[in-house]
């Protein structure tokens, strides 16, 4: 017996000030099934993408946290593009 399951990706958007934006992904990744955080400006330009996969945890995060920090620290306001993915 086999069971098929089809992966469905959304994706939400949040508009943050810079100071905020480091806590926010430390919780979004912290809820599970994000498959790619996108940070982008307020322009739209991408900054940074992040894929995640299951394995990532712990020590593996600090160096994209302080890249994280080191863009909030620069940028006033920030969008953040989380892609989640749905399993059936």
């Amino acid at each position: 017996m086999s069971t098929d399951t089809q992966d469905r990706t959304r994706t939400k958007t949040f508009r943050l000030d810079g100071g905020k934006v480091l806590d926010t992904i430390k919780d979004l990744i912290h809820q599970g099934n994000i498959r790619r955080i996108i940070l982008k400006n307020e322009d739209g330009r991408t900054l940074i993408e992040i894929p995640l996969t299951l394995g990532l945890v712990g020590a593996a995060l600090l160096p994209v946290f302080a890249a994280v920090g080191a863009l909030a620290a620069v940028a006033t306001r920030m969008v953040i593009v989380v892609e989640k993915t749905d399993v059936d």
